[in-house]
């Protein structure tokens, strides 16, 4: 059995719901790092500025970072301008306080506006690529337990397979509980925790190596 590639991903914004414990969004970096899981984090402007030094830890424990827009909102109801600006003021954000770019990666708040051309565009005019998921265990719901996250991010993730993009937040105190026993479980079935860059690299190798093949059946 060949090992399946994963990709935990972790929304960091500010917290707008309860059960959001202080200090969990610094033991969830460290339960990362204890374990030596490689995951992707999607930072929101405003909360790059409250949480400085923890952004650099997360960029010093070699998590790559992608833009989460600076306020947070539903991206379908801004202007033209409005998109730019809030796409733009993250980034900048991000690059001053972690040191480093967050692009090509970027989240939808809510995952609106990944499908409208008019967002998608703002965001590839800014240097980005969308970045959805697909899975999801809903650990922002406030009757959502830690038992509920585990079990439906391990199940949803073995289901889809290879190449998962899974969705967790950085503040929900259910999602550090879950998250040792997702991170056995799923190395149990023999799953690589991977970044969403990873990901990208391997399907551009991929999408090169079919390229060649067929040129070479082209050629003969």
């Amino acid at each position: 059995m060949s090992e399946l590639r994963v990709a935990l991903t972790f929304d960091a914004e500010h917290p707008d719901r309860s059960r959001c414990e202080p200090g969990t969004q610094d033991a969830i970096v460290h339960t990362l790092s204890e374990a030596g899981v490689r995951a992707t984090f999607f930072l929101q402007g405003r909360w790059v500025t409250a949480y400085p030094d923890l952004v650099r830890r997360i960029v010093a424990a070699g998590h790559p970072i992608g833009n989460h827009s600076d306020y947070h909102v539903r991206m379908p109801l801004l202007s033209d301008e409005g998109l730019r600006e809030d796409i733009d003021v993250a980034g900048e954000k991000i690059r001053r306080i972690a040191g480093v770019d967050p692009r090509p990666w970027f989240r939808c708040p809510f995952g609106e506006g990944e499908r409208d051309p008019r967002v998608l565009r703002a965001i590839e005019d800014a240097g980005y690529r969308n970045v959805s998921w697909d899975v999801d265990a809903e650990d922002w719901e406030d009757d959502t337990t830690a038992g509920e996250v585990e079990q439906l991010i391990v199940e949803r993730t073995l289901a889809h397979g290879d190449g998962a993009v899974v969705l967790l937040h950085t503040w929900p105190a259910p999602t550090l509980d879950a998250l040792p026993g997702i991170i056995e479980r799923l190395r149990s079935a023999r799953v690589a925790f991977v970044g969403v860059d990873d990901l990208a690299s391997a399907a551009a190798a991929a999408a090169a190596s079919a390229r060649s093949e067929t040129g070479a059946v082209d050629g003969r």
